[in-house]
């Protein structure tokens, strides 16, 4: 059994919207002034899955591959909508 996640090919859209949703972390985390850890604990996840998601890591099983209740948390991390934080 190869677990939960096969491996498949990345498409460029999912490496460019890595890209971006990891610049958008960066930016908004550094206009709040805020550290990783905070914002990680502020939404209730793993600092290492945090730096995971800023760093832009992009293939199948990993962070940034959020799921949709993991982005609501991020944003209310950052006291935005969810619009506001995808906006990229």
């Amino acid at each position: 059994r190869r677990g939960l996640f096969r491996s498949r090919n990345i498409t460029p859209v999912e490496i460019e919207f890595s890209a971006k949703l990891a610049a958008r972390l960066r930016g908004l985390r550094c206009e709040c002034g805020l550290t990783q850890a905070e914002i990680a604990e502020r939404a209730d996840i793993a600092p290492n899955t945090y730096q995971r998601y800023e760093s832009g890591e992009s293939r199948p099983g990993t962070p940034l591959n959020p799921e949709f209740y993991t982005l609501v948390d991020l944003a209310k991390a950052f006291d935005i909508d969810l619009k506001t934080l995808l906006d990229i």
